[in-house]
């Protein structure tokens, strides 16, 4: 069998991985141990993320006009390839953040949403917070407010409409308040008028 024809299946795989991905991450895994391998494997496997080595001119051929095409420069060495069809960040973020703790690690580059990364810019894109963090957050800021305005409606309910029956009578009475000194002004006014004939 010739040589092109044995390439054939695993270019056809890579490729297969890559359709429809969101991202693809070239990493440098030299120095890293067999346990520390297979720790960052179970990671990214749970993650839903594909990893696996394979040889620069295989994955050369498979990204061939394709949006991951720019990583080509980057095919030198022992390089291992991760693939994310889901979220797009989560790669670059395992990766990195296992990369802390095993520096032997290293990402090359990456294509995220069709938009390509260096190394500084692939670590760059893996500190940004996954859509459910993201979420998290956006749920804890909205959940005071709610449970402010929530605990003001409860307390409308039970009382009845309390609060809005408390100010008609406050309305009420300050137009009375301000009535009575016009009607105590107006005999001491009249008195006067009464006593000047008196005088005559």
């Amino acid at each position: 069998m010739a040589k092109v024809e044995q390439k054939q299946p695993i270019v056809k795989e890579i490729a297969g991985h890559l359709d429809g991905a969101q991202s693809a991450v070239l990493v440098d895994y030299r120095g890293l141990t067999v346990d520390e391998d297979t720790r960052l494997r179970k990671q990214l496997r749970e993650a839903g993320v594909v990893y696996k080595v394979y040889k620069n001119s295989m994955i050369n051929f498979a990204i061939k006009d394709t949006q991951f095409e720019t990583l080509a420069p980057h095919l030198e060495g022992p390089t291992a390839i991760a693939i994310c069809k889901d979220e797009a960040t989560t790669a670059a973020r395992i990766i990195s953040k296992f990369a802390k703790d095993a520096p032997a690690l290293e990402m090359k580059a990456g294509v995220v949403e069709g938009t390509y990364f260096d190394a500084a810019g692939i670590v760059a894109v893996a500190n940004v917070p996954s859509k459910e963090e993201l979420l998290s957050r956006l749920l804890g800021s909205m959940k005071s407010p709610i449970s402010n305005l929530a605990r003001v409606l409860n307390q409308i309910a039970e009382n009845g409409g309390a609060p809005a029956e408390a100010e008609a009578p406050a309305a009420e009475e300050a137009p009375a308040e301000a009535e009575a000194p016009a009607a105590e002004e107006a005999p001491a006014a009249e008195a006067p008028a009464e006593e000047a004939p008196a005088a005559e």
